[in-house]
């Protein structure tokens, strides 16, 4: 898995496989990215600072210091 965070755009990309994507579904604030056999593939979190302070309140204080340390101070 990897992610990539877009400051410009404010846009959290994480893949889960490399496989090419096929389609893509827009869910509110998500885009999700399915190959042929409906696989996921990625996932772009739209307005992703607000999605990882929100994300961030029900984690454990390790995680939530990491995530928040590569997302919101970006």
């Amino acid at each position: 898995m990897k992610y990539k965070y877009d400051k410009d755009a404010n846009i959290l990309s994480i893949t889960i496989s490399s496989k090419p994507f096929d389609y893509a579904e827009e869910m509110g604030d998500f885009i999700v990215h399915f190959d042929k056999k409906n696989k996921l593939v990625s996932v772009e979190i739209l307005n992703a600072n607000r999605f990882v302070e929100k994300a961030t309140t029900v984690l454990p204080g390790s995680v939530k210091n990491e995530i928040a340390s590569r997302i919101l101070s970006s």
